[in-house]
């Protein structure tokens, strides 16, 4: 059934930039152009009014995890607490509401220590006022480290013997060896395993709910940014019970078997299958900018010589690059430090020497403090940046703070990549933040932080090229450019339909556009 869409503005993302009408036929588009004449052609058509509405395509995310994101709507949400009381009283009030017992555990996400009022992450001592029979596991906003409570600690076995895993650590009581129930980065996982059991989910009801997040913002193609072989399966599973309506493309951790799980579902690799698609390797290099975990070339400030550190030694990082280009697979890699990005692009330059293909399009993940150079570097080997832009806002005081002046406002520089002819490209890491891409298109055209202050007025962009990015340079990333991303005929009938026009507004408003409607091949997901 043909649908013509005319009353509104329609922006294509192609030239010409905005048309009066469009037509789609199912899930295609089928023809763009004047009102009248699309009229007179395709009289047979469905008319839709869209009243005044802006029609663009839909928002791709190029990274986030969607399946983390499933798992964290059953989660405790810590992100408005602004002390550690806030933080045991929110999570008291979850654990009667759940009636959970001594034989479940609690989980709580997204607290972030830079707010809190004690200004540092809590502690064994603070979970344990919620519970102690109760095994508590919270994360910070940053997904990078959290804490556990004694009891979880005493589930994981950590004690003052326990040593910090590689590329990670457990904080310790002053003067002692004596685990204070802080981790980060590796150690994560080992105090995960020690309760991950007692999670009993419904997992694709949660899935469900994690689309209509997605879709609530006008997206329509989605990232699982760190699949293991546990969570493909669960991804596939739901796709053959029609749980998937949005696409979604993962990336299995190299730590996890990428190569192999790729191999074993080779099908996946080059085409969706119920709406799923696996996209390449997945590599962590380093932490977190906001939480002093990212592995940086100069020291934070007021840290003495401090630098943060690596997850992987070259070696390792050298062997998924040249394993990757062999089998002509993707890499996704994680550098919030520049020291990061050095590793990252020291390798896969290396890797080229050996086997000179520059096809693959390899992604820098986040590029919180990427530099002129390394995005020189970029071009030659034709990277794609897929920036974090969203802590210009969420945290660009604090890395004021942590990096001082120069570094710390010249965080996320889209700008610069984009002089460069780079395609940049923005995601939200969800859940760290929610999969508010129009949030992320005002932090990269006005740069401002929290406090007010302006981040680096000249990596500011255009509204145009900050639209670019959440669109046709998202939809590069996936090789789909010629499937998604624009409006333009023989392309993918996935529509986000706003409130306002973006091209028109104040600029400062860009953070205040609804999505009105979500439409995924021809049809209607999400209405407000």
């Amino acid at each position: 059934m043909k649908k013509l869409y005319y009353g509104g503005t329609i922006i294509t993302m192609e030239e010409p930039m905005t048309v009066e009408a469009i037509v789609t036929d199912f899930d295609r588009i089928v023809a763009l152009g004047a009102f009248e004449e699309l009229k007179a052609a395709y009289p047979e058509s469905e008319f839709i009014d869209l009243e005044g509405l802006t029609l663009m395509p839909a928002f791709i995310d190029p990274h986030s995890h969607i399946t983390m994101t499933a798992n964290m709507m059953m989660a405790t949400d810590l992100t408005e607490c602004l002390s550690f009381d806030d933080i045991v009283a929110t999570l008291k009030k979850d654990l009667e509401k759940k009636h959970l017992g001594k034989d479940d555990v609690l989980i709580g996400f997204g607290y972030d220590h830079n707010v809190l009022k004690e200004e540092k992450h809590p502690t064994k001592d603070v979970l344990d006022q919620v519970s102690k029979e109760v095994p508590i596991f919270i994360t910070h906003v940053s997904g990078h480290m959290g804490c556990g409570s004694s009891k979880v600690l005493e589930l994981a076995r950590v004690t003052a013997d326990t040593k910090d895993p590689e590329g990670g650590k457990f904080g310790r009581v002053d003067g002692t060896m004596e685990p204070d129930g802080y981790f980060e980065e590796g150690a994560m996982m080992q105090l995960y395993q020690a309760f991950g059991s007692r999670m009993q989910v419904d997992t694709l009801s949660l899935l469900k709910e994690a689309e209509k997040l997605y879709a609530s913002y006008g997206i329509t193609t989605v990232q699982d940014g760190a699949s293991t072989k546990e969570t493909i399966e669960l991804l596939k599973a739901a796709g053959k019970h029609g749980v998937l309506y949005l696409d979604v493309v993962a990336y299995p951790l190299y730590s996890a078997g990428a190569e192999s799980i790729m191999r074993e579902n080779e099908d996946y690799t080059k085409f969706y299958h119920n709406h799923l698609k696996i996209g390449g390797y997945k590599l962590i290099l380093d932490g977190s900018p906001q939480g002093k975990s990212a592995w940086m070339t100069q020291p934070y400030e007021n840290s003495g010589d401090y630098k943060g550190y690596p997850w992987m030694k070259d070696e390792d990082v050298l062997t998924c690059i040249e394993s990757a280009i062999e089998n002509k697979r993707q890499v996704l890699a994680h550098c919030n430090g520049d020291a990061a990005s050095d590793q990252y692009l020291r390798c896969y330059q290396k890797a080229l020497e050996k086997n000179d293909d520059r096809t693959l399009r390899p992604v820098m993940i986040h590029c919180q403090t990427v530099r002129k150079d390394q995005l020189e570097q970029m071009k030659n080997i034709h990277m794609i940046p897929s920036i974090f832009i969203g802590h210009t806002y969420f945290w660009g005081d604090v890395h004021v703070r942590n990096f001082g002046i120069d570094r710390g406002t010249h965080i996320s520089p889209a700008g610069s990549a984009l002089k460069l002819g780079l395609p940049v490209n923005f995601h939200q890491d969800t859940p760290v933040t929610k999969p508010n891409m129009m949030h992320s298109v005002w932090c990269a055209v006005n740069r401002i932080s929290r406090s007010g202050k302006v981040l680096a007025e000249e990596e500011r962009i255009s509204v145009l090229d900050a639209l670019k990015a959440v669109t046709i340079n998202a939809v590069y990333e996936y090789f789909e450019e010629g499937e998604k991303g624009s409006l333009k005929v023989g392309k993918k009938a996935d529509f986000a339909l706003l409130d306002q026009d973006p091209l028109m507004i104040d600029p400062m408003k860009l953070k205040d556009i609804v999505v009105m409607k979500t439409i995924k091949d021809g049809e209607v997901i999400y209405e407000r």
